[in-house]
């Protein structure tokens, strides 16, 4: 074979080569679908909103969705400890719990947007409700774990001029100690099957 057929030759198996590698390479992965607004909005489908609120418009949605019967009844909150023991809220139970909790920070303990409250929990079914309920009524939670100390509690509630406590029986009596320090503390709230004096029963107002 001339060398100038056999430059021919090659070129052409090159480039069948080339073709074959296109053709071996994996299609692209599908365009996601579209399924509710925030991926619409994470996707840049739609344009950021300019206020949004992760309350009304995520689980209240989901919850009408749920009602109408365009989304199966999956459970929105699912608790369960170590003895067993758990609490199962559908979309349409959790709103209208979390409304309640947001009615007793509004009405009961007379919070406004912007006002703060602390919670020191555990992780109960009661941390998620209150959480929620602080989204809805705009009350800036500050977050606090239980093995907070007096010392430690007063100086988040002067710090941050809290204008409200929701604690458990344990940390009560802590509080109770400093509370007189803290002129901006108006209300204690108690997630408790018992009462205390001066404190207000969170699940008794709740039921």
């Amino acid at each position: 074979m001339r060398f100038w057929q056999r430059g021919l030759v090659l070129q052409a198996l090159r480039s069948s080569w080339g073709i074959r590698r296109i053709h071996r390479q994996p299609p692209p992965p599908p365009v996601p679908k579209v399924v509710a607004t925030w991926e619409a909005i994470s996707l840049g489908k739609q344009p950021v909103p300019e206020y949004f609120n992760f309350a009304h418009d995520v689980l209240d949605e989901w919850s009408r969705l749920e009602k109408e019967g365009h989304r199966p009844p999956n459970p929105a909150f699912w608790w369960v400890n170590s003895l067993g023991a758990e609490v199962k809220w559908t979309f349409e139970e959790l709103g209208k719990q979390s409304r309640k909790a947001a009615n007793i920070l509004e009405g009961v303990c007379g919070l406004q947007p912007g006002d703060r409250m602390m919670l020191v929990l555990p992780r109960l079914p009661d941390w998620w409700l209150i959480s929620v309920a602080c989204m809805r009524t705009g009350v800036v939670m500050i977050p606090g774990v239980s093995q907070l100390t007096a010392k430690d509690l007063k100086y988040r509630l002067q710090t941050a001029r809290a204008k409200s406590i929701i604690t458990s029986d344990a940390l009560a009596p802590q509080v109770d100690t400093i509370s007189a320090d803290c002129p901006s503390l108006q209300t204690k709230l108690l997630v408790s099957d018992t009462s205390r004096p001066g404190w207000i029963n969170f699940r008794e107002l709740l039921r």
